[in-house]
């Protein structure tokens, strides 16, 4: 039960990363597992035809040396017995690979017979060459004569045993043929299994994570319609979502609220009227201002701007209440969601960039209980230069998360803006873990794709920023990162052509 709570209160970019995690790594297993069994197989075919491939190759070890024996009495000559010589190692060699156990099998009782017999054929062989050279003509003749016949003795029995192997593999490759065929339908079966078996489970994640939008949209259509009796919604994970929720659900309850104090200070001021006409005449015009304020309430739709709207409604209510600290962070929030609205494909002041890196920030350590140390330095004759919009705040947010979230010791991050020649130059640097000269290589290797959007938050990554950066300033040498590699912080520096 505990193990499904966590799940349900993760953030939702770490639902789909383990979604895409737990894909990679079943088509993984999978692949694995196809290409033991095929391999399996395919190397027991490669094993089926060795014993006739060594057979052939006895055979041509046993031609050369006889060969060579008959051209040396031939010939007698140096170049002949230094062939002759190399042809019994190769034979001999080959030999050895030969059974000579003492068995029932039929074809190791051959292989033993060649054996032996090849043994007595080069005796043969080695006393022909040495009556040769010894000039005992009767000799060598008769040795070979003799070692001839030992020859088509051998060679009648390697075609022998080569016709039996031959027949026996043959009957072992179809075996394994069957076996093959098998294995690439089991092999077929289990990846269909797992592909249905993943997109089952991506359509359990995207139900997840769309359900409660889908309860949030009902009851906001709901409260457009006038009606603010609705059920409050149901929230059950602590994600991104969850506080979507929970926050809409506070700005119900305080539109009730509010409601009823209107409703009560009519109520108030009827009583306190003395004459009748007045009082309905005044409760008329309250009844009025009631539905004033109700349309004002109801015209509002569940979309980005609702949201800002929403947030700047709670964060009055929070400063009238006197919840200074609570006013300050939704305030910050509702700014930090109005500037990604209006501002995403605008050009805007490096001021109103500056700004929302402090929003972010602040919200950060409200997050994060002020584990975020952030300090600036700001030349503020450059404040009124026009810079592509989001452009810092996602590097910022890159050195958070990927420099020093989790690190042992106290994680900074510092921003500078300063003029050098005929530039402007921003800098963000960390002390976090830093980053390696691959990853740098990569992230500088840009190209504006609709898969590098996607990256980051907001739906800005780096790769993103890199693009517009070189498109606004038509220049390549715009964006540069630096790190003096492991836990040596990162330094991403931004020229600005004055």
């Amino acid at each position: 039960m505990k193990s499904e709570n966590k799940l349900v209160n993760l953030p939702l970019q770490n639902k789909l990363i383990a979604v895409y995690c737990l894909t990679a790594l079943l088509i993984l297993i999978v692949n694995l597992f196809m290409y033991s069994n095929i391999n399996s197989v395919l190397h027991r075919l490669d094993r089926i035809y060795v014993s006739n491939i060594n057979l052939n190759e006895l055979w041509g070890s046993l031609d050369s040396v006889q060969n060579d024996m008959t051209n040396y009495l031939n010939t007698k000559t140096t170049d002949a017995m230094d062939s002759y010589y190399k042809s019994c190692q190769d034979y001999t060699a080959q030999m050895e690979r030969l059974s000579d156990g003492i068995t029932s099998d039929e074809s190791q009782r051959m292989e033993r017979n060649i054996k032996a017999m090849s043994v007595r054929y080069l005796e043969l062989t080695d006393l022909a060459i040495e009556a040769k050279r010894g000039r005992n003509v009767e000799k060598y003749r008769t040795y070979s004569e003799e070692a001839t016949t030992v020859y088509n003795y051998i060679s009648t029995y390697i075609n022998s045993l080569n016709n039996e192997q031959f027949k026996s593999n043959s009957a072992n490759y179809n075996m394994l043929s069957v076996s093959m065929r098998y294995v690439e339908v089991v092999n077929t079966v289990v990846f269909l299994a797992v592909i249905f078996g993943n997109v089952l489970l991506v359509i359990l994640v995207i139900r997840n994570i769309t359900k409660p939008l889908k309860s949030l949209s009902s009851v906001a259509n709901q409260i457009a319609g006038g009606n603010l009796e609705v059920t409050l919604l149901e929230v059950n994970s602590r994600d991104e979502v969850g506080v979507v929720s929970k926050a809409f659900n506070h700005m119900i309850i305080s539109i009730r609220n509010y409601i009823e104090q209107l409703k009560a200070s009519m109520e108030n001021e009827r009583v306190l009227k003395e004459n009748e006409g007045i009082l309905k005449e005044n409760e008329l015009k309250m009844e009025n201002h009631l539905k004033d304020a109700q349309l004002k309430y109801l015209q509002a739709q569940i979309n980005p701007h609702f949201l800002f709207n929403t947030l700047n409604a709670g964060a009055q209510l929070a400063m009238m209440e006197g919840a200074d600290r609570t006013y300050e962070y939704v305030q910050n929030v509702a700014d930090f969601f109005r500037y990604n609205i209006k501002k995403d494909h605008d050009s805007v002041t490096l001021k109103e960039e500056l700004e929302l890196v402090d929003n972010y920030v602040y919200i950060l350590n409200v997050r994060f209980s002020g584990e975020i140390h952030y300090e600036k330095d700001i030349d503020s004759s450059l404040e009124n230069l026009e810079v592509p919009s989001m452009i810092l705040q996602p590097i910022v947010e890159n050195s958070v998360n990927y420099g020093i979230r989790g690190i042992s010791w106290k994680g900074r991050i510092w921003l500078s803006v300063y003029r050098e020649g005929d530039c402007a130059y921003i800098t963000i640097r960390d002390n976090g873990i830093g980053i390696d000269k691959e990853k740098i290589d990569k992230i500088m290797q840009v190209n504006l794709k609709e898969s590098d959007i996607s990256s980051g938050s907001n739906g800005i990554g780096l790769y993103n920023v890199i693009s517009r950066l070189k498109l606004f300033y038509d220049r390549d040498d715009v964006f540069e990162i630096s790190s003096q590699g492991k836990n040596g912080g990162t330094l991403v520096m931004i020229r600005i052509p004055l």
